[in-house]
């Protein structure tokens, strides 16, 4: 990373965007300071249209995208000239030789980081596009994160988890808009943006995800923090932001002693293992979280509970057999899990998170705080009476005292 003028850093952005033989795909968002350009997020590559090649400009607005074909000369430099002077406060740029971010500092300045080139074969300069997602593949948190090829095709050996992303951010971009439109969210400003927590966030896909969308694709200012307790994952996602030019904080430690200078407005928790889930719930009924989304993975606290444990009559058969008492105690688990934050003033909604074709662990918490009194509407007796049935501790019921 290197500090330059922002003229000569434009300069060579220019320059790049211009090359027609070696623009594989640019892309200009956010903003510096208080100047606001006025697309949320614009595209840019060469394609080859009957008329000849032309310099594609992708713009998309609060709602939809608008295209645009400039032929190349001229036509393409006004164009290109008058993106430039926009207060746009970040550039991607990727040609066939190298990848350089550009940030506009807070001084005015250009924070440009360079990185060898992906591109392995001609850029894809056809005019016909694959349907659009709520992240395309030739996004480029798609490359950076190893699920995206040099000319932006999501990996054979990655789409399942592709396919995944695209799920989360479904059910992300409902719970947020449905969030916002009933008062439950906050809506976010530049000066105060959402605050995103992705507790136990690995390698940090659904986290690079969920800032790429919101952020890019539906216009919300929003600021992430991860938190994993692999050094390595601090590490690892820290350096993916910095080639994004993304402002986002990594930490690595327990979820139960994580400290967020502010509380979150929005917690995830997805694939955290065992009572790690428990532990990102219980953070986030401290915080008062007003959502929270979490997909549990492997219950074996409970599971190991049950095999020690004299089931109720007439329901021993249900743990008699090892692989029924692993699914009987993922439904369990989640089943008690929702009562609790039921109990802690959430409404919750226990959904589908992706086809099981693509993974077993396909259950979500969806929960939204109410505002209403811990308790207001639930039936507390039903999470005593299940828990001493089946003589079991959870550990989010601990948690929560």
């Amino acid at each position: 990373m290197s500090t330059t003028s922002l003229d000569e850093a434009l300069a060579r952005v220019r320059a790049d965007l211009l090359a027609d033989e070696r623009l594989v795909r640019a892309v200009a968002s956010g903003r510096r300071k208080a100047a606001v350009p006025p697309w949320r997020r614009v595209e840019l590559r060469w394609v080859d249209l009957k008329a000849g090649r032309s310099l594609q400009v992708v713009r998309y607005d609060a709602t939809q995208a608008h295209t645009a074909n400039h032929p190349r000369g001229e036509a393409a430099e006004q164009a290109v000239d008058a993106l430039l002077a926009e207060p746009f406060g970040n550039w991607t740029v990727e040609t066939a030789e190298q990848q350089l971010s550009l940030r506009v500092t807070k001084r005015g300045d250009a924070a440009v980081h360079v990185a060898a080139g992906r591109q392995q074969a001609p850029a894809d300069r056809s005019h016909d596009r694959a349907k659009d997602r709520l992240l395309p593949e030739d996004d480029p948190v798609f490359a950076a994160l190893g699920l995206a090829d040099a000319q932006g095709r999501i990996k054979p050996s990655r789409m399942a988890k592709y396919r995944q992303v695209e799920d989360f951010l479904r059910i992300l971009d409902r719970s947020v808009t449905e969030a916002i439109a009933k008062s439950r969210l906050r809506r976010p400003t530049p000066e105060d943006p959402l605050r995103v927590v992705d507790l136990g966030c690995g390698n940090g896909y659904l986290t690079f995800a969920a800032q790429r969308y919101l952020q890019e694709r539906r216009g919300l200012p929003v600021r992430v923090t991860g938190v994993d307790v692999k050094e390595q994952s601090r590490d690892h996602n820290a350096a993916v932001a910095r080639e994004l030019g993304i402002e986002a904080t990594f930490v690595a430690g327990t979820i139960g002693e994580a400290e967020l200078a502010q509380a979150p407005d929005v917690v995830l928790a997805l694939h955290a293992c065992d009572t790690a889930t428990d532990d990102a719930l219980a953070r986030a009924v401290e915080w008062r979280t007003p959502l929270v989304l979490a997909a549990p993975c492997c219950h074996h606290d409970i599971a190991a509970q049950l095999r020690g444990a004299e089931p109720p009559a007439p329901y021993a058969s249900l743990v008699r057999d090892g692989i029924l008492r692993e699914r009987f105690a993922d439904t369990l688990t989640d089943t008690l899990r929702a009562l609790l934050l039921r109990r802690a003033g959430y409404r919750v909604d226990v959904m589908e998170f992706v086809d099981s074709r693509h993974t077993p662990r396909n259950t979500l918490l969806r929960a939204v705080r109410t505002g209403a009194g811990a308790g207001a509407g639930t039936d507390d007796g039903e999470y005593d009476a299940l828990v001493a049935a089946w003589g079991i501790r959870p550990r989010l019921g601990e948690l929560l005292g």
